[in-house]
């Protein structure tokens, strides 16, 4: 998937500016390791690798998925496009929708955010924690030891598996992780021609809605190992929707907000300040999921 989404993205800078793209592989720790993301550091596990060969100036510039950046900065570095944003929902995968699943059914995910809002809408599930790339987990239900899986569905789509879902999540039934679907850019900050030329496949609609997602995510001090979900989307104005759920489904917070876009820092950070003073902080602790 990383592959493909980094030639999606030298496609289109090449297609803009006309320069040529060299795509070079990096594999990191998050995707080498069989541990949840949370018991290997979480958030960064995926970027980290990618960050030291742009500041060692093996690469010019990097693609992460932005859901698995860090919110904090990182010195040197830039993060200089966000690319218009694929769907950012969630994905049942397998043989049929969730209200149709059998009761007890074992259900696949290694995101706690998923898990919280599965058990909310369906306590009785056996929610089964796993790791992997999305054909290793996908294979999990074709081999009958899951009944259905939870995936995004923008990585679905990059890898032509779209076949496999059996229905997507509306964001009232389940908020994505805060940047889900979105591409992030990176390069180093001192690079200001990089900085021009990868400014070309910015897209500023899709900045504010991740500026304000990862902002709640920020102040709330959270990362990929808390059940946090938020999504933002530009209607009149830009609407943020956030919830921290607990683990076992049965509380739940969840708040809007709405504001012009060039305050979406400022509407993520007060979004977050009101979830926090719901007792936010209280259903955030450490997850009950345990490796398989």
């Amino acid at each position: 998937m990383a592959m493909t989404q980094s030639q999606q993205v030298a496609d289109a800078l090449t297609l803009r500016t006309g320069h040529a793209v060299e795509l070079v592989g990096v594999t990191t720790e998050g995707d080498v390791s069989k541990a949840l993301l949370a018991q290997i550091g979480g958030t960064g596990v995926f970027v980290n690798g990618l960050r030291d060969k742009l500041l060692s100036g093996e690469v010019d510039f990097a693609v992460h998925s932005l859901k698995d950046l860090p919110t904090g900065p990182a010195d040197g570095i830039a993060l200089a496009a966000t690319p218009p944003r694929d769907d950012p929902r969630d994905a049942l995968c397998g043989p049929s929708k969730l209200a149709d699943l059998r009761r007890g059914a074992r259900v696949g995910t290694g995101s706690p955010r998923r898990v919280a809002q599965l058990r909310a809408l369906r306590p009785d599930l056996e929610v089964v924690p796993i790791r992997g790339n999305a054909d290793t987990r996908l294979r999990k239900v074709t081999d009958g030891e899951l009944d259905a899986v939870v995936l995004a569905y923008a990585g679905l789509k990059r890898i032509d598996r779209l076949d496999a879902v059996a229905e997507v999540f509306d964001p009232e039934q389940m908020l994505p992780a805060p940047g889900q679907g979105s591409l992030a850019l990176e390069c180093r900050a001192d690079r200001a021609d990089l900085l021009a030329l990868l400014g070309t496949v910015d897209d500023p609609a899709t900045r504010a809605a991740v500026t304000a997602e990862r902002t709640v995510l920020a102040v709330l001090e959270a990362g990929c190992s808390a059940p946090v979900g938020t999504y933002a989307a530009e209607e009149e104005e830009l609407r943020l929707t956030a919830t921290v759920a607990a683990y076992d489904g049965t509380r739940q917070i969840r708040l809007s907000a709405s504001g012009h876009p060039q305050r979406a820092e400022e509407l993520g950070r007060d979004l977050a300040h009101r979830l926090l003073a719901q007792g936010a902080d209280q259903l955030m602790g450490e997850s009950d999921i345990e490796p398989r």
